[in-house]
């Protein structure tokens, strides 16, 4: 019989454990041959050598897990003591993982362009998203933006949309300012409850550490440490685009998203989506990534309906 004393180095000890020890009690029963104790961030077991060295081959997943992910679920649990090949392995740390959201829904990039936003958003503190609906654009930006409030590299984030749709007929909808507006802001607080359970969602909010706004409130601020997502942005004119890209402060990140073929505004009037990619091309501090129908992610028919569009707008443009 030896002894095992294992320390929890960088990692919080309170995630390895889990709410009311269930990741400690799973691991504990996975050993029934070992005497396993903990104390705050030491763990100490004894056994046979053999049966320990396995044993810390867990803890030292486990730790490298949470390192990355900064937390971890009792269905990750699971999944790495049940590991028995380096394969197995890689899938479990699969790099493409952007963050856990609620129930242990992995939530990753699930395509070659999405990845090169994922990348493009590490090297540059502004990026351009542009492409057609279901690519997925919105929803993994809003996934960075949780990874990034989680591991505390800002301090908030703002979503914002305009919400052009509304214009006069805003007046005749029913309820408060903000009752009006939530239906045009709805997109983004579906994206947020699949990154943060109910009850820290709300907190987060009340905390004003999340906030989801129409873009006319940006005006006048000034965005430090903060991570911020315009979406819909085909439907900003010139002066709005203009006004949201000058609110970028220190320690900021902002991801623009928008899709050139949906513009919304009234006619004649020129998109700044449009006119900022045109403006801002040569300036490489700012990523551009341009998505495709190849990249949908929602129903496999959607692909199909965007390229049949697609079709038919190039169509009636050659007859024009």
């Amino acid at each position: 019989m030896i002894e095992l004393n294992y320390e929890l180095r960088e990692i919080d000890a309170k995630i390895f454990y889990g709410v009311k020890n269930q990741n400690f009690n799973l691991l504990k029963s996975s050993f029934p041959t070992l005497k396993i104790t903990g104390r705050d961030a030491f763990i100490f077991a004894m056994g046979e050598r053999e049966t320990l060295a396995i044993f810390k081959e867990k803890l030292d997943t486990i730790v490298d897990f949470i390192s990355r992910h900064n937390s971890i679920t009792l269905k990750d649990v699971e999944n790495i003591l049940s590991l028995r090949t380096e394969e197995e392995k890689s899938l479990v740390f699969d790099q493409d993982i952007i963050v856990k959201g609620i129930h242990g829904k992995i939530i990753k990039a699930k395509t070659a362009n999405l990845k090169k936003l994922v990348k493009e958003v590490d090297q540059k503190d502004m990026v351009f998203a542009i492409g057609p609906a279901g690519t997925g654009k919105t929803y993994t930006s809003v996934a960075l933006a949780a990874k990034t409030l989680r591991n505390k590299e800002v301090k908030k984030i703002v979503l914002t949309r305009p919400a052009v749709e509304a214009g006069e007929s805003l007046g005749f909808l029913p309820g408060d300012l903000k009752e009006k507006l939530d239906p045009y802001l709805q997109p983004l607080y579906d994206a947020l409850r699949d990154m943060f359970p109910a009850e820290k969602l709300s907190s987060y909010m009340e905390k004003k550490m999340i906030e989801v706004a129409p873009l006319a409130f940006m005006r006048g601020r000034t965005l430090d440490d903060a991570f911020v997502i315009l979406d819909e942005a085909q439907n900003t004119t010139h002066a709005q685009m203009k006004m949201f890209l000058t609110r970028m402060g220190m320690n900021a990140k902002f991801i623009i998203t928008g899709d050139p073929s949906q513009v919304d505004l009234p006619l004649r009037q020129k998109s700044g989506l449009g006119e900022a990619m045109s403006v801002l091309k040569n300036i490489k501090e700012i990523g551009f990534v341009y998505l495709t129908d190849e990249d949908v992610v929602r129903h496999p028919v959607v692909r199909k309906i965007i390229n049949a569009y697609s079709k038919e707008g190039r169509t009636e443009g050659e007859k024009e």
